[in-house]
């Protein structure tokens, strides 16, 4: 059994953390890989073995990544593991955190549930983006969401939207945002779309600030191929996969559909996706509940 380590933390704290959590890794005879990039910024030791790409990842046989800090470094670490579909732990360092399932003071009273797999596996689905000229994506999925938003004007952008290639709606406003059952408490939930239970086979469309009062957010099944096509004053637009942002020239056309590989996140077994609503989007504290 091979463990990774993946963060994107810089401080003296995460490196005196870290530390501790290899050194109970070590105690159980865990290998440890560690990410090239973070162990070169928090200076561990060179004597630690590391890795830098998918690659890396298979050719040492690693069974397991734990990643430590929020859902960004969740989202970021997916670019690494891409189809191997290595089981992630989420251990949250950061502040609000739908993904990051562990916290970060329990998660040493764990190490053994985890590592004799006393745990369940949870499957998110992810966004394929494909177009149609030639692009600089180096990574053409997206965890949470893809949306496509003006860039730097102040001029509405019309986004021309087609489901299975039947023409659905042309959107006016400032975007679009296309996300997964994942990212639906992400973006989506700030610009009024709804909370959709991971499990569910679903894509959310959500129009950011539209023009047209009536346009409201839509539900579709995931197995829909979405194509988009942008209009704007601007010779460009901005392509955004979870966090990770492109710049498309306006006619190039957007292709969304489900991603052939998902993300395997590892929960504890008695987590509940609606206590963690409940406890991030603070329901409940009203006293007359």
């Amino acid at each position: 059994m091979v463990a990774a380590i993946y963060s994107q933390k810089k401080d003296f704290d995460s490196f005196l953390y870290l530390n501790k959590f290899i050194s109970e890794l070590e105690l159980r005879h865990i290998p440890i890989v560690l990410h090239a990039d973070m162990a070169k910024n928090m200076k561990f030791s060179s004597s630690y073995d590391t890795f830098q790409t998918k690659e890396d990842l298979k050719a040492k046989g690693v069974d397991y990544v734990f990643s430590f800090g929020g859902d960004g470094t969740i989202l970021s670490a997916m670019s690494f593991i891409q189809e191997l579909e290595i089981p992630i732990v989420g251990i949250n360092m950061g502040r609000l955190g739908f993904l990051a399932n562990f916290k970060k003071e329990e998660i040493f009273k764990e190490i053994d549930v985890i590592l004799k797999g006393d745990y369940t596996i949870s499957k998110r689905s992810i966004i394929k983006v494909t177009t149609s000229k030639p692009n600089s994506i180096d990574f053409p999925y997206a965890l949470n969401d893809v949306t496509l938003s003006r860039q730097e004007t102040t001029s509405m952008i019309t986004i021309d939207s087609y489901i299975n290639d039947d023409f659905l709606n042309v959107f006016w406003g400032d975007g679009l945002i296309i996300s997964t059952p994942t990212g639906s408490t992400a973006y989506s939930l700030s610009c009024g779309g709804p909370i959709i239970s991971p499990t569910n086979g679903n894509f959310v469309i959500t129009p950011i600030a539209p023009h047209n009062l009536n346009v409201r957010p839509l539900i579709v099944n995931d197995d829909a191929k979405i194509t988009l096509n942008v209009e704007s004053r601007s010779t460009q637009f901005t392509l955004s996969l979870d966090s990770r942002l492109y710049y498309m020239d306006i006619g190039n056309e957007i292709y969304l559909e489900k991603g052939e590989f998902c993300l395997s996140l590892i929960i504890p077994n008695n987590f509940s996706f609606y206590e963690t609503i409940r406890q991030k989007l603070l329901w409940g504290i009203d006293k007359r509940n």
